[in-house]
């Protein structure tokens, strides 16, 4: 029987990419992706040449009954995300629980993440994270969990894209302005940037852009004991 390989992959610098997420690539009989296109460009600069086939949020499960078919016919296969590990707010967790509900071994191949690369560099103690990842784009929502959030003592990791960064950091700021943050924007990068501080001093450093770009990484610090 085949094996399904859960294939980390970079979140920006393409360097970053292990050697032995190489030689699954270079491996396995078919790579399993998020978006195709996106993965193409990464296998062109590996000189890597694979079959492809979709397996995204929209089609996980039915891609997984493909794959679970191609895995019985001795076929290896590599699922990778668009960046970071996949199954970390990306596709792969349906995936990998029908393919090891069907009998079939499912193996990481670990490698980079952007909470944890954040949290690598972020100066802020404490043994414990929670790990949030995208929060609801709806206002009433997204005001409620932050403030959830907020009120308990561990460091949260938050993502968000650049439509919607100044309302969040508006959120945490309106509860808790002086709340220490760490803020990753196009990590790995060329252009990547990296702010501490408070969260209004943070949120007020933003406002003051006129444009915002790339994707945003949030590391925020728990509420202190009393």
């Amino acid at each position: 029987m085949g094996i399904l390989f859960i294939t980390a992959t970079p979140i920006g610098n393409l360097g970053d990419i292990t050697l032995r997420g190489i030689e699954t690539l270079k491996n396995v009989d078919v790579i399993a992706c998020e978006d195709t296109r996106h993965t193409l460009r990464l296998l062109n600069h590996l000189e890597i040449k694979k079959p492809l086939i979709s397996c995204r949020a929209q089609n996980e499960e039915k891609a997984a009954v493909k794959i679970c078919t191609l895995l019985g016919e001795g076929k290896d296969v590599a699922f990778v995300s668009d960046a970071g590990t996949p199954g970390i707010s990306d596709p792969g967790s349906r995936l990998v629980k029908i393919v090891r509900q069907e009998g079939f071994d499912v193996i990481p191949v670990p490698g980079v993440s952007a909470f944890a690369a954040l949290c690598s560099i972020g100066g802020i103690s404490g043994k414990t994270f929670t790990f949030e990842g995208f929060l609801s784009p709806k206002g009433g929502k997204r005001r409620k969990r932050v403030k959830e959030l907020l009120e308990r003592e561990e460091n949260f990791v938050l993502y968000e894209s650049p439509f919607r960064i100044i309302k969040l950091l508006g959120d945490i700021a309106d509860e808790d302005p002086g709340r220490e943050v760490v803020l990753g924007r196009e990590m790995t990068k060329k252009f990547e940037e990296y702010l501490s501080g408070s969260a209004e001093y943070i949120l007020e450093t933003l406002e003051s852009r006129e444009n915002l770009k790339g994707e945003f990484s949030l590391l925020v610090s728990g509420k202190k004991k009393s």
